[in-house]
């Protein structure tokens, strides 16, 4: 694990994305599995409902539903449950087609009557053949068409590679996706590798990155279909043609103290002012930061200024140097941040404006929550979480402390503004 020293905190990298950088790193990611871990949904009508989306809100007068069944490759298996839903009051609003190669898998986006239960409709549909059957509450989102979805996803992920994860994540439903390097931060072997056309194994698929390693996709309440596994191969494709990307635009701010500095995207052509600033920092800042032995820590900046594991800001002088970092990193399903500001530029509110934007950052790229981790001491990485006016939770194990601020959709957050 690793953690920022900064002007009003002190964060380290998560126990997922960076597991093999600090060998500290596998009791906090014991931990932090416990605490998010993933179980598959249960019930005993035949069908699997996703109780975090089954439980929002009250009923209404109508309900959107996503729908997913198997039935047989034969004439006049589709009508029947056509006619299963008819016979419920049930609008088909769309349906989409996954051949396998026995049967089929039939998804559908459904308006039912309010007080029509998923259970009820799991039960109707399973008297017409249906197996395999899982459902959860739709929204608004879902009434997009496939076609259009897709293109869209295409559209983000061409103008910014650290959407990839993100469109993928979209593409396929609720997932956890881990991209792991041919080689690790901290040296050691990488990742078995995959095939070319990459590899299916029911809930699980692999795909090789452009650059050399691996993307990892569980789902662990669904199997993966031939057909999304090659939707996803597709969008992996596009961006591994298009290369190395990230937005250029940048904000100029001042500084109480009159000072002017650059707020940008960066990315790993940043590579050698990065590590320039670390040769400027502090052996307290960099260990404080990196939770390692001071010379490793340039061994991790590769990896952190790789869109592909996430975003990166980058505080810049009028002169040109890189004096501040600051990370917003894909964690599986969750989102982490984290800081560095040298020493010289400490305490003049660089910390707090990276926070702000890295979370403005989230809530646009559609994530519930991002977290911090720091020491339990650490009163100015809490002063600067409770700063962001969000809903906050706190964990502490053994002296380490996790903050998660829970994000609402489409949130504004103040003094945020594209960088």
């Amino acid at each position: 694990m690793t953690r920022d020293m900064s002007d009003v905190t002190q964060v380290k990298d998560g126990p997922s994305v960076n597991s093999w950088l600090l060998a500290a790193t596998t009791k906090c990611r014991t931990w932090w599995s416990r605490r998010h871990g993933q179980a598959p949904p249960s019930g005993d009508t035949g069908a699997r409902l996703l109780p975090e989306r089954e439980q929002a809100g009250p009923a209404a007068e109508s309900t959107l539903w996503r729908m997913r069944t198997t039935v047989k490759d034969e004439p006049g298996s589709l009508a029947a449950l056509c006619a299963a839903l008819a016979g419920q009051r049930v609008d088909i609003l769309s349906l989409q087609t996954h051949p396998l190669a026995e049967g089929t898998v039939d998804e559908f986006l459904l308006r039912a009557p309010g007080a029509l239960e998923g259970a009820e409709l799991t039960r109707a549909v399973a008297g017409a053949g249906g197996t395999d059957t899982w459902i959860e509450r739709a929204d608004t989102h879902d009434l997009v068409d496939a076609p259009t979805r897709v293109l869209g996803l295409a559209t983000r992920t061409a103008l910014d590679a650290a959407e990839l994860p993100l469109a993928l994540r979209q593409l396929l439903g609720r997932c956890t996706i881990r991209s792991s390097p041919a080689v690790p931060a901290g040296g050691g072997r990488g990742p078995e590798g995959v095939p070319v056309e990459g590899a299916l194994e029911e809930t699980v698929l692999r795909l090789r990155a452009p650059e050399g390693g691996v993307i990892t996709v569980e789902r662990p309440y669904l199997p993966f279909t031939p057909t999304e596994f090659a939707r996803a191969r597709a969008l992996v494709e596009l961006d591994a043609r298009l290369g190395p990307r990230v937005p250029r635009s940048q904000d100029v701010l001042t500084l109480p103290e009159g000072n002017d500095i650059t707020v940008r995207r960066a990315d790993t052509g940043d590579l050698e002012a990065a590590r320039a600033m670390h040769e400027r920092c502090s052996s307290r800042t960099l260990s404080m930061r990196y939770h390692g032995p001071v010379g490793d820590a340039d061994r991790y900046l590769n990896h952190l200024l790789s869109p592909r594991f996430g975003r990166t800001l980058a505080v810049q002088t009028a002169s040109g140097r890189i004096v501040g970092l600051g990370h917003l990193l894909w964690d599986g399903d969750e989102t982490e941040v984290a800081l560095l500001v040298e020493d010289a530029w400490q305490r003049r509110g660089i910390g707090a404006e990276l926070l702000e934007r890295l979370v403005g950052m989230a809530v646009e790229a559609g994530c519930e929550s991002v977290y911090a981790v720091t020491q339990s001491s650490n009163t100015g990485m809490v002063a600067a979480m409770r700063g962001l006016e969000l809903p906050l939770d706190y964990q502490i194990e053994e002296g380490t402390l996790v903050i998660t601020a829970r994000l609402a959709p489409q949130q504004s957050v103040m003094g945020v503004t594209g960088a």
